[in-house]
């Protein structure tokens, strides 16, 4: 297993990696972004592919877990470019559908898109969608940040591939992927979390949602994982968070 690659999940049929590919242009920024791929029986679920900059070295990580044809479907958390930008690429380069809010299928033109009959459109109460034995739920979480915006849960591996939910601008070793100690990596959330997230309210109801589930890992797009105890405990932190328009009196 090379360094930008790990393992979050295997027994043997579905499996769930994490990659850490970065622009390498933007390596002193230290904005770490993390791209996931799902695979069972052989087939894959891409999630959050990222911008065009990182494609070739996504491309070909794919590659080696599973054959490119069967790739069924890329989900895209919102429209940011480090989620979507790439998605021309995956498009001319796969036969996958595209599974992404129905706020921004027509966005996706700007991205160079425009295989509209590919694109799966969630409504905002969000879906489920059967893979293999099992099933992924596509949670909403609007306006945290984006305001067409979803997690997705894997029912086989209990992870929860939250999007900008948990994350953090860290620069951590490439070996080191997940939360140690919640109480330091607060600090690494807070700033983030304060600015880009809409609201308490909205935060509260993502967590009630999320803790109906029966969750082992949290993934971010950015930074590092929740697993165990970290779990709850950012759940929890997030929960009390003031944030977005709480705090518009700080911003104007």
């Amino acid at each position: 297993m090379v360094n930008n690659e790990k393992i979050l999940y295997d027994d043997g049929t579905h499996k769930c990696i994490m990659f850490s590919f970065d622009d390498e242009t933007h390596e002193n920024s230290f904005l770490s972004v993390n791209q996931y791929l799902m695979v069972q029986n052989g087939a894959g679920v891409l999630i959050d592919p990222g911008s065009e900059a990182i494609f070739e070295e996504l491309f070909d990580a794919v590659s080696r877990h599973i054959e490119i044809q069967n790739l069924k479907f890329v989900f895209l958390s919102h429209q940011d470019p480090d989620v979507s930008g790439s998605i021309a690429q995956w498009a001319i380069s796969t036969q996958a559908k595209f599974i992404m809010s129905g706020l921004w299928v027509r966005f996706m033109s700007h991205y160079g898109f425009i295989q509209m009959n590919r694109v799966i459109e969630l409504e905002d109460h969000g879906a489920k969608l059967k893979f293999g034995k099992d099933y992924l739920k596509f949670v909403p979480a609007h306006f945290l940040h984006s305001p067409g915006n979803f997690s997705l849960y894997d029912s086989r591996s209990k992870i929860l591939f939250s999007g900008d939910i948990g994350a953090a601008i860290v620069n951590a070793p490439s070996d080191y992927k997940h939360v140690i100690d919640f109480e330091a990596h607060k600090q690494n959330l807070l700033g983030f979390h304060k600015r880009y997230m809409g609201s308490n309210k909205l935060c509260r109801k993502w967590v009630g949602h999320v803790k109906q589930l029966e969750l082992k890992t949290i993934a971010p797009q950015h930074g590092l994982i929740f697993e165990a105890e970290n779990v709850s405990l950012f759940l929890e932190w997030l929960q009390d968070l003031q944030c977005g328009s709480d705090n518009i009196d700080e911003i104007y």
